[in-house]
């Protein structure tokens, strides 16, 4: 009976757990189509781009047709070792508002996108600064209705999430729960509040006041950073200034990697990094990976464990302990296939749950163990150094 007991707590708890991580937290902030605005500051549009031969075309023809009257495109090559540079050369001969830049070698203590980023601004001539990842894809409007958007919130940092693009079988198994994780961690209301601490950007799209961007020292002040991208909004939030996250699905799209090897690289750069300047973060990026590796192993383990005790020795609490293992799981299956209808990808992905959770704790594992150990992490070719 303790034995029943406990799977009946289990269940119970994990009801609640799954209710807690699916819990809607709007971005209240979000950014649609709109005419243009009444006035029109130069925007400079800034792009690193390193070994992006895949994407580069496709983001900057996006930019180039923007309805946005009044910008100038920067992208700077992070010293390619692919085709971007000569895709770049092509596409600057055919528009003027193109500027194609060969970066610098990296110097000692800078990551490669900051020092890229670095550049790009130094070069800059816009009173706004737009930061935009090279396998991001703006909308015709999208820039104009970004600013707009920008204006009537005050924002002195305003950033978007963008539609995540998943096209392959494991960036539809894995993202998915990922995405999950990163709602959770950080919700768009406390970083709007002007009160809370809490803050993040997105560094597929970051629209920055160029005076803001350097009182607070731009990408200088977090040269060796390698997520640039929550250090900056760090800078500028705690610094007094108004940041803004906001939902840019209408307006922009985002195709970040598109096989499971380029997936373990990114996140297990990103997930503990992303999380290593707070305690709770980190707590709370552990109890992640340890619900997901539960979810993957122990649910079907205690199905078949009980069906088996069942069926061994004919005893109810088997059968019990089968059914609440199985109504556990359905209930996480039922809530995981609205998130894939909600992401437009088929509902029977959720169904990959185990498989997903199993690899996204494993990521979650490495990327702790890659900093906490002093290995570092792999990022487009660069080994850097970490600091837990």
């Amino acid at each position: 009976m303790q034995i029943v007991f406990l799977s009946t707590l289990a269940c119970l708890l994990g009801i609640v757990i799954v209710t807690w991580l699916h819990a809607r937290r709007p971005l209240d902030v979000v950014v649609r189509p709109v005419p243009l605005p009444a006035t029109a500051p130069l925007i400079s549009v800034c792009v690193p781009a390193r070994n992006e031969a895949r994407n580069i075309q496709r983001c900057c023809e996006a930019l180039l047709a923007q309805t946005y009257p009044n910008f100038e495109l920067l992208v700077i090559d992070d010293r390619s070792t692919d085709g971007t540079l000569q895709i770049l050369t092509a596409l600057a001969t055919g528009d003027a508002r193109l500027r194609a830049v060969q970066g610098e070698e990296l110097p000692a203590g800078w990551a490669g996108k900051p020092h890229a980023l670095f550049q790009a601004s130094g070069q800059a001539r816009g009173e706004w600064l737009c930061f935009v990842d090279a396998d991001t894809f703006i909308a015709p409007q999208g820039l104009a209705s970004a600013y707009v958007a920008a204006q009537s919130h005050q924002a002195d940092l305003f950033t978007m999430m963008t539609e995540q693009e998943l096209g392959s079988f494991w960036e539809k198994v894995i993202l998915p729960l990922v995405f999950t994780g990163l709602t959770v961690g950080f919700v768009p209301r406390k970083v709007n509040d002007p009160t809370k601490p809490d803050a993040i950007a997105n560094g597929q799209f970051i629209l920055i006041k160029r005076s803001v961007y350097e009182a607070v020292g731009g990408h200088a002040a977090i040269r060796d950073s390698i997520v640039e991208d929550k250090d900056l909004a760090v800078l500028v939030k705690h610094a007094g200034y108004r940041l803004v996250v906001a939902d840019g699905r209408a307006v922009a799209r985002t195709r970040m990697y598109t096989t499971l090897p380029e997936m373990w690289e990114g996140w297990t750069k990103n997930i503990f990094l992303g999380l290593k300047g707070s305690a709770g973060l980190l707590l709370l990026g552990a109890f992640g990976a340890f619900v997901s590796l539960w979810a993957a192993l122990l649910l079907p383990l205690g199905f078949a464990a009980g069906l088996a005790w069942w069926a061994a020795a004919g005893w109810g609490g088997g059968l019990l302990i089968a059914l609440e293992a199985a109504v556990l799981a359905g209930y996480l299956v039922f809530r995981r296939a609205r998130v894939c209808r909600q992401i437009n990808i088929s509902a029977w992905y959720a169904l990959t749950v185990p498989l997903g959770a199993a690899v996204f704790a494993g990521m979650m594992a490495a990327s702790a163990w890659k900093v906490l150990s002093g290995q570092g992490v792999t990022w487009k070719g660069r080994k850097y150094a970490s600091r837990a």
